[in-house]
């Protein structure tokens, strides 16, 4: 679970540290391509609490998604589609998915002893 979390800290304090201004033409692909990244992560400490986690598998997911999402992005701008939608309500579903996982985790002791 640490290391998923280091990297997100990491990556935090970089992008404070170092501000870069996007050009505005490309705000969309990185947004979706940020989300993506963000699904991978919160997947990285679900995994994590699961004991599942798989350094190689979280890595190829990481940049995979993120490459697939822009990639989508990039598409539906070309086609004049809003293709991009479809990597938001998925990359979102499971990051509020994965997100509920850990949150029941953490408490999963409280609600059974009443705390």
């Amino acid at each position: 679970m640490i290391l998923p979390l280091l990297g997100l800290i990491i990556g935090v304090i970089i992008g404070v540290l170092f501000p870069y201004n996007i050009p505005i033409a490309y705000s969309a692909y990185l947004s979706v391509a940020v989300l993506a990244a963000l699904d991978s992560v919160f997947g990285g400490i679900r995994a994590s609490l699961e004991e599942s986690f798989d350094s190689d598998i979280f890595i190829t997911g990481f940049f995979g998604n993120a490459i697939l999402a822009a990639l989508l992005a990039y598409i539906g701008d070309r086609l004049g589609v809003p293709i991009y939608l479809a990597a938001v309500v998925a990359f979102g579903t499971r990051l509020f998915q994965n997100f509920a996982i850990i949150r029941r985790h953490f408490f999963k002791g409280r609600v059974k002893t009443g705390k």
